[in-house]
């Protein structure tokens, strides 16, 4: 997870973009990064299906990336 997070932040560096902040380094479980407009969320999969926060954004517009 720690790998995914450093890419993200290189390649967002890149294009001169910095996070306000970023959470769970230490714990690495889930990672969240805070780039304002854009959250960031880093999970292992036991993490990422207890909390299914897929369901708390179920009717927003869905974006391919």
């Amino acid at each position: 997870m720690k790998e995914i997070e450093e890419q993200i932040e290189e390649a967002l560096k890149k294009e001169e973009i910095r996070p306000i902040g970023i959470e769970g380094l230490r714990n690495s479980q889930w990672i969240l990064m805070d780039y304002g407009d854009i959250i960031v969320h880093i999970f292992e999969e036991a993490t990422r299906a207890f909390y299914e926060l897929e369901k708390l954004w179920i009717d927003a517009e869905k974006i391919n990336l």
